[in-house]
């Protein structure tokens, strides 16, 4: 059974920590606390995570100074990060959320169906991405080996890689569909990019069968 994905909660106050991991309960994923910039940091050296939903006001290194911080690592520079803060924050710290690198921003309190669903979106693509690679994979392996000519085994080789191309390809639309259903723009590049390298995995295919 594949590994759950992993989203890492990042607020220096507990009571909040408890409320998102209560929100995001019904969700398949795995919540990491994190109760400050640098606990943040410390949990990105070693675990991979799907999503970061960071407050922006903390003492010491706030939200923009993680997320900087976050976007500089080439291992974590891709995390997607919605930014969790007060409604009655300055009126700047959404574009200064979204240059830092974020995918959305959310005020406190909000609406916990929308939390949800967008955290949900995010999964969904983190999830169909491991698996397309896996998938990549195991074509890189079983085309580099080395099969004795006249041998039966590209024959069943085909079918079992078309079989999973086309199910990724009918999760990438279920993944769209659930997209339309909760519009947010920080989805449309990875949803674009995903769907390129499916088109080029199928094309690849193609080019084979």
């Amino acid at each position: 059974m594949p590994d759950r994905a992993k989203i890492l909660l990042v607020d220096d106050r507990e009571e909040n920590l408890i409320a998102l991991e209560a929100i995001l309960s019904s969700l398949d994923l795995v919540p990491v606390r994190a109760r400050s910039g640098e606990e943040a940091l410390k949990a990105l050296l070693n675990t991979e995570f799907a999503l970061i939903l960071l407050d922006v006001r903390m003492p010491g290194m706030d939200g923009f100074e993680t997320a900087a911080h976050i976007k500089r690592r080439e291992r974590t520079r891709n995390i997607p990060i919605i930014f969790l803060t007060v409604v009655d924050s300055a009126p700047d710290y959404a574009f200064r959320g979204y240059a830092a690198g974020a995918v959305d921003y959310l005020t406190k309190p909000f609406d916990p169906w929308v939390l949800r669903a967008k955290v949900s979106v995010f999964t969904e693509l983190y999830n169909m991405n491991k698996r397309l690679a896996e998938q990549a994979s195991m074509l890189r392996e079983r085309l580099s080996a080395e099969l004795p000519p006249g041998a039966g085994d590209q024959s069943a080789i085909l079918p079992e890689l078309s079989r999973r191309l086309m199910a990724a390809e009918d999760e990438l639309a279920r993944v769209r569909e659930l997209a339309r259903k909760s519009p947010d723009p920080g989805v449309a590049a990875p949803l674009s990019d995903l769907a390129d390298r499916l088109a080029h995995l199928r094309a690849g295919f193609d080019a084979l069968s």
